[in-house]
């Protein structure tokens, strides 16, 4: 199947940390046998501008035409303002780069379309959709329900453009149950995670911590870029701080827009990696982390719950109740309580999902 991949987020030239699940997306789609190209727009936007959230880093010099992972990647300019005052203006940007898109596809057309996020990009994918004919997929990673579904200006247009997808998919439950709770009449709805799956190089069962207890070093990692309010790196600070007045002596390593194999050694290196997140959709590094063979401290966002020991998930976000989680983590012989990630999110699983998706909406037609 010919399929055209419209994300708003994707890795960039300079920022490799960007929209990773997505690039993942596309390469198992590639690995299903199916033709995919990947058009990511952007932004017109200053270099100062970046500054104002980390998944801007990289945007404003990004080219026009780059490949990512043997992929032509086609980014076209848009116009858009922080928190979007004038979502018309926005959408009729995006809509109006079809032309531009037709051109650099040449005589390439898509089965089916699918939209990475909804806002804006769905608009482009519905305008296309109607364009060409093509039945449309929209996925929702966590913001478009969390938060811009509520949204003041762009809130009724993410609810349209949900109901007027032949379907929707929703990284998690809790984001198709909240669309739902929240009024949205979705044509087909389906939950399908992010896979999650590790490099040989990096892959390693997880061991028991060894040293003398409250008196040894230990590196903890917070697995996200500190710059991002919903990440919340003051509680893990504080954490941090609770754990050295217990006697450990405590180095925190954040990450920012590191390539993929850095952050894998970073984790591997790590003693415990802490999620302190208001809000996440997996989150994937918790995963990533266990594939590594890092033990995982989080607050209860997304489905950490699902896998992790109940000792490690924390309710109550406390840096006293995460410390404790952390000592906990360290003390556990994880060799004999090794973590089994769900089947859910397997590479195999999140292909067949994909495919019974696509072949069920390719026999409606």
């Amino acid at each position: 199947m010919k399929i055209l991949l419209v994300t708003l987020l994707h890795p960039l030239p300079t920022n490799a940390a960007r929209g990773t699940f997505v690039a993942d997306h596309a390469q198992l789609l590639r690995d299903m046998g199916h033709d995919v190209r990947i058009v990511n727009p952007l932004p017109r936007l200053l270099k100062y501008m970046e500054q104002s959230r980390s998944t801007l880093t990289g945007v404003a010099k990004a080219p026009k035409h780059f490949e990512h992972n043997e992929f032509q990647i086609f980014a076209p300019r848009y116009v858009a303002y922080t928190d979007h005052p004038y979502p018309w203006l926005t959408a009729r940007s995006i809509r109006n780069r079809q032309r531009s898109i037709e051109k650099w596809l040449s005589g390439w057309r898509p089965d089916h379309i699918i939209a990475h996020t909804l806002w804006p990009v769905g608009e482009l994918a519905r305008s296309l959709s109607i364009r060409w004919k093509v039945p449309w997929t929209g996925v929702v990673h966590g913001h478009d329900v969390d938060v811009g579904l509520t949204h003041q200006t762009t809130g009724k247009r993410i609810k349209s453009l949900m109901e007027s997808a032949e379907s929707m998919v929703f990284v998690s439950e809790r984001l198709r149950r909240t669309a739902q709770d929240l009024g949205v009449r979705i044509k087909k709805a389906y939950t399908i995670a992010c896979h999650s799956e590790m490099d040989d190089e990096w892959a390693r069962p997880m061991k028991k911590w060894k040293g003398r207890w409250r008196r040894e070093a230990i590196d903890i990692l917070f697995p996200a870029d500190p710059r991002r309010p919903e990440k919340n790196h003051y509680l893990a600070l504080q954490t941090g701080e609770i754990l050295e007045q217990r006697g450990w002596i405590v180095g925190m390593t954040t990450l920012k827009q590191q390539p993929r194999s850095i952050v894998w050694d970073r984790m591997i290196v790590a003693d415990v990696t802490l999620i302190t997140s208001h809000r996440e959709s997996g989150p994937l590094v918790a995963r990533e982390s266990i594939l590594c063979g890092t033990p995982v401290v989080s607050t209860n966002v997304g489905d950490v719950a699902t896998y992790l020991p109940k000792e490690c998930v924390i309710d109550e976000a406390t840096p006293e109740a995460l410390a404790d989680a952390c000592e906990h983590a360290l003390e556990i012989d994880w060799g004999s309580s090794p973590i089994t990630l769900p089947q859910r999110t397997s590479s195999q699983t999140v292909g067949q999902q994909w495919s019974s998706l696509l072949e069920g909406l390719e026999e409606e037609e």
